[in-house]
């Protein structure tokens, strides 16, 4: 009698567990339909003889239904244990599409990390969303920064123009201002003298001797010596003979 009733206690959390295990497999089926599949334990990477079940997965949205264009895919593979849920199921990922061996190695220590701290409840739709939210991120993440990168390159080929474009008659106006200019400053280095003289020249000769200035001038004229003229010292950083490879390059300095 002591045996057969050890035996039905013993029976009886086995019984509630594979219960549990079957009813979370028509939970599961129901929710993820096609992406939901039993497959052989010999295709499962998996130590174990007991039925195995793969859910495809995808960064995608649910509601969306183009599996071909998806850039990465991956199925997730799980087995129940024998106390499962109170202790974790066997899990492996494996790629369907674009995800690397590092990454699958990544992703199923997440999983086990995550079962063991779900222990108690059913979990495995806990891990087919972490493993989406994941593999969201991830490669999302990957796709941001190429973004960022070809932003940046197309950025540095973009060469911003600034100030006015030079043109031919851009250049020549401004020419005609600059000559403008050294004339002016070479009228200012001029003495006196020879200012007045330019001025006296516009007169008629009759002006200029009933002006009664002529015997003046010329007396004024006569003590300007050669050497006095030789002092003239006009600026010798002042080159009036700029060409106009010279006069351009100024320009564009100025701009």
């Amino acid at each position: 009698m002591t045996n057969c009733k050890m035996g039905l206690i013993l029976k009886g959390p086995l019984t509630d567990y594979k219960q549990e295990q079957e009813m979370e497999i028509e939970a599961l089926e129901a929710i993820l339909e096609d992406d939901f599949s039993e497959i052989h334990s010999s295709e499962s990477g998996l130590n174990t003889s007991n039925r195995c079940f793969q859910i495809t997965i995808s960064p995608q949205d649910d509601e969306i239904d183009d599996s071909a264009n998806l850039p990465v895919r991956l199925a997730l593979i799980f087995s129940h244990t024998e106390n499962y849920p109170d202790e974790p199921p066997l899990v492996n990922v494996q790629s369907l599409k674009g995800i690397s061996t590092g990454d699958l190695k990544i992703l199923k220590e997440k999983l086990e990390q995550e079962a063991t701290e779900n222990l108690g409840m059913a979990m495995v739709y806990t891990l087919v969303t972490s493993a989406k939210e994941w593999l969201s991120e991830r490669f999302s993440q990957d796709a941001g920064t190429d973004d960022a990168e070809d932003d940046e390159a197309t950025k540095d080929d973009i060469i911003i123009p600034h100030g006015e474009p030079v043109t031919v008659e851009t250049f020549l106006a401004w020419r005609e201002r600059f000559e403008a200019e050294l004339a002016l400053e070479k009228a200012k280095l001029m003495p006196d003298v020879a200012l007045a003289a330019t001025k006296e020249k516009k007169l008629t000769g009759r002006q200029w001797f009933e002006s009664g200035r002529a015997s003046a001038k010329g007396a004024a004229v006569a003590e300007v010596s050669e050497e006095e003229e030789e002092d003239i010292d006009f600026d010798e950083d002042v080159d009036f003979e700029d060409d106009e490879d010279d006069m351009l390059e100024h320009y564009l300095a100025e701009k």
